[in-house]
């Protein structure tokens, strides 16, 4: 049977999104019902608000197939299209082999930074159009030059592909940032989730470092089960149900998993990896894992700055279009790009 979501034209759902979203507070905490609070954290009330719309709609992020689940988060993203009112230029490039798609904000002058940037989605899902309006939103508001890179997807192309394409993409881009016109001083990492691990692993296994590495909730270790996912693997978006769905089909053999290009907390020295940007959710099964690697960077002596969206679920980057506290997050999380980049070291001398 079709979800509703099917069976109504974008426009007229993003209009009804945005109708919900615009109510006063009173009126959708009646809506949403009481206020969620776990492990002394309190749930957003649009968040709560988008999860029971969710949940009413059906479905998961990983589906019965494949295909399914691919076709239900590229609908997913129809609904939230809005994008920066600045205009963003893009056009295709072959990073040696690897699809991306290089933003570039009207204005920017050549010699900007620039982001690698790996989308999220479970090395399964997702593609350069569901993260689109990430990348614009990083590209206006870090001012910086977006390369997003489209991996190879698993079950098709299994681990470690995906790795293997995130070092290219990212080795194209220091080969090529005079092409790109792009400052060569000035390249960062960044991805959400999977794409987050992708970024760290660049971070880990890279021979040039990158300059500054963002990463929203990353994944970071396929081998263990942490207390977080235990809190959060139900009902907050990103199911346990879901994890173990992705990283069956990414990584099936148990004992790469422990691999640094699978799980780059395991990597034995972590004291190169560039300078830090990493947030996670509050309410999210990965979010313990994402700490963790930022607690190793900090004992690796790795400037590392880690925050804690704590009253957000797993995915957020992609809601910012919704405005409120998504669109927050996203707004610290590119100020704290901009700076990095701006104000890295090589850019100093």
């Amino acid at each position: 049977m079709p979800r509703l979501s099917e069976m109504v034209p974008p426009p007229v759902t993003r209009g009804l999104l945005r109708a919900v979203f615009g109510l006063p507070g009173p009126v959708k905490r009646l809506i949403a019902g009481p206020p969620v609070r776990r492990d002394g954290q309190r749930l957003d009330l649009d968040a709560q608000l988008l999860l029971l719309m969710t949940r009413l709609e059906g479905g998961r992020l990983g589906a019965a197939t494949v295909e399914e689940a691919r076709r239900g988060l590229q609908r997913g993203q129809t609904y939230l299209d809005r994008v920066p009112a600045r205009p963003v230029r893009t056009r295709d490039v072959d990073a040696d082999g690897v699809p991306a798609r290089l933003y570039t904000p009207q204005g920017l002058p050549e010699g900007s930074p620039l982001l690698v940037f790996y989308h999220g989605g479970g090395w399964v899902i997702g593609d350069l159009d569901t993260h689109d309006t990430v990348c614009r939103y990083l590209a206006v508001h870090a001012e910086v030059r977006v390369l997003s890179a489209a991996y190879r997807l698993a079950p098709e192309h299994r681990y470690p592909a995906a790795a293997d394409d995130a070092l290219t993409a990212y080795g194209y881009a220091v080969a090529n940032a005079g092409n790109l016109d792009a400052d060569p001083a000035a390249i960062a990492v960044g991805g959400d989730s999977a794409g987050g691990n992708l970024a760290a692993v660049v971070g880990v296994l890279a021979e040039r470092k990158p300059d500054f590495a963002l990463l929203f909730y990353p994944a970071t270790d396929l081998t263990v089960r942490r207390r977080s996912r235990e809190l959060f693997g139900d009902r907050f978006y990103l199911t346990d149900d879901d994890m173990t769905w992705f990283r069956d089909h990414y990584c099936p053999d148990n004992e790469r998993r422990a691999d640094p290009a699978a799980s780059p907390l395991l990597a034995e020295d972590l004291s190169g990896f560039p300078a830090t940007y990493l947030v996670t959710a509050g309410f999210d099964p990965l979010r313990d894992e994402g700490e963790a690697f930022a607690l190793r960077l900090e004992e690796a002596g790795v400037p590392v700055a880690m925050h804690r969206q704590d009253d957000l679920f797993h995915g957020f980057t992609n809601l910012w279009s919704l405005g409120g506290r998504f669109q927050e997050a996203m707004s610290e999380a590119a100020g704290a790009l901009r700076t990095g980049l701006y104000a890295g070291p090589r850019r100093q001398r």
